[in-house]
């Protein structure tokens, strides 16, 4: 009995300096995380027209005391102490199209778009992209991973056709990047087969009998990809499932992408093991966004598999709408999924815009659409040739004279990407000025990033300010800055 009190004693003792331990710790963090930093300079980088820079480092400005701002000077604010989402990644897609480009160049350029793109210290270090799941717009032709028709064990089922030009090119990504990438992938339809209207283009539905063998499609997709050395984190339901459109597409309600989730995508993935790859609804604009996220998250048998919303730009901005869909669902993800634009300066510009905005708003990650395009804005193998200036690119590879064009939104992009690490978590970040925009987050190793635009084409003397102290610099107009602290 005695030896059994004293074992009971020294447990107990044992416990308390565990106890305390853990308070003292806890203690300090939250004392530590309270704590002012010692900000002694910012590392500056640009981005402008007027000047030329394309992600120009501009070296280190020192900070100068500055007790209190004035509202007389444009003058960005930030609080390292008050967090909020953390960022999963920013990159590109891999389409066909890019895929098709980049098996026709040379060993050296492939080598340099992937460095550019991928390399974490020298490149844009993108490290969530997209892919498609068989054909899209942008590709060379329209193809399935089972063209049988009423094939609902989808006997037939193979990934031959992504082994010729997808599967490389996302594999040597993959290895510049050292592993660091998470894939996502979109549907633009079914195959004809399981189609209302027999056909891949021009809408349609899924037709409810092959509900459960379109389930298993995607599961299939994702084993066949994991065979070929590629992990697919996500999955989106139908990219754009309210468009009907000249190339391939789909119609899902709101409460039809519910039910499909509900009662055979989400159901599909868990009995197969894949309960960890992560499901997102609606992906497309922001106009009607709330609506499809409340359809679904509202019920919570389908609500259960879902991880997030995905949207994209492209009718509009209605910016309050991302965060209105995370205030009614804080617990649920935004994701950006789609920018296509051409390669000009205005694009540039407008993309800075809405990755600050969007960002602002709880977004937690942002692709863009195709990584390279020909000089010709393609191959894009289905109409819609009155659409390519919007969706065209980010690098520009002329197939005729073999030359290589890094169009200015890959700089302003790289702005966010290369300097916004996965994990990082926003900070406040307000702005004086209705000239400029601003968002800010901490990183996982402890370093800042500030992400500014001059909204105005003219130049602007611009402050920094953060506990007490500031730092000035000339902006050029209509410039993208990033400050590193």
């Amino acid at each position: 009995m005695s030896t059994m009190k004293i074992l009971t004693i020294g447990s107990k003792s044992k416990f308390l300096h565990l106890l305390f331990t853990g308070i003292f710790l806890c203690l300090f963090i939250i004392q530590s995380a309270g704590q002012k930093r010692d900000f002694k300079e910012a590392q500056i980088y640009i981005t402008a027209q007027a000047t030329q820079q394309l992600l120009a480092n501009r070296g280190f400005t020192a900070f100068e005391p500055l007790e209190q701002p004035d509202e007389n000077y444009p003058t960005i604010i930030i609080d390292v102490n008050k967090t909020f989402q953390t960022i999963e990644g920013f990159g590109g897609a891999f389409t066909d199209a890019s895929a098709f480009i980049f098996a026709k160049l040379s060993k050296e350029l492939q080598e340099k778009i992937l460095k550019a793109n991928f390399d974490p210290v020298e490149g844009n270090g993108y490290t969530l992209c997209r892919t498609t799941i068989h054909s899209a717009d942008y590709s060379e032709e329209m193809y399935t991973y089972d063209d049988v028709a009423g094939d609902k064990d989808l006997k037939s089922f193979s990934i031959a056709h992504d082994e010729m030009y997808r599967i490389p090119l996302i594999k040597s990504a993959l290895a510049v990047a050292k592993g660091n990438i998470k894939i996502f992938a979109s549907p633009w339809s079914p195959p004809a087969w399981m189609k209302t209207n027999n056909d891949m283009l021009h809408g349609g539905k899924l037709k409810p009998e092959y509900s459960q063998s379109w389930a298993d499609y995607f599961v299939r997709y994702v084993k066949a990809y994991q065979s070929a050395g590629i992990p697919i984190w996500g999955l989106t339901v139908q990219n754009e499932p309210m468009a009907t459109q000249v190339w391939e597409s789909c119609i899902f309600t709101a409460n039809e992408e519910k039910d499909f989730v509900r009662d055979y995508l989400g159901p599909t993935l868990k009995k197969n093991g894949l309960s960890d790859t992560k499901i997102m609804i609606w992906d497309h604009n922001r106009g009607i966004m709330y609506q499809r996220a409340a359809a679904a998250y509202e019920d919570p048998e389908a609500s259960k598999f879902i991880w997030g919303t995905a949207f994209h730009w492209y009718v509009g901005d209605h910016f309050d709408n991302v965060r209105i869909v995370h205030d009614a669902f804080p617990d649920k993800k935004l994701l950006y999924t789609e920018a296509g634009m051409d390669g000009s300066w205005s694009s540039a510009i407008h993309l800075a815009r809405n990755m600050i905005i969007d960002l602002n708003n709880w977004c937690n990650g942002y692709t863009f659409w195709n990584m390279l395009l020909d000089q010709n804005g393609g191959p894009r193998h289905a109409g819609g040739n009155g659409l390519l200036s919007l969706r065209s690119n980010i690098i520009t590879a002329d197939l005729k004279t073999g030359e290589v064009t890094f169009n200015p939104p890959r700089y302003t992009f790289g702005h966010f990407s290369r300097f916004i690490k996965p994990g990082a978590k926003r900070i406040a970040c307000t702005s004086s000025s209705d000239d400029f925009i601003a968002t800010a987050f901490v990183n996982p190793d402890g370093k800042i990033a500030v992400v500014i635009l001059n909204l105005k084409n003219n130049d602007n003397l611009l402050q920094l300010w953060v506990e007490g102290k500031v730092v000035k610099v000339n902006c050029p107009a209509e410039a993208v800055i990033t400050m590193i602290l």
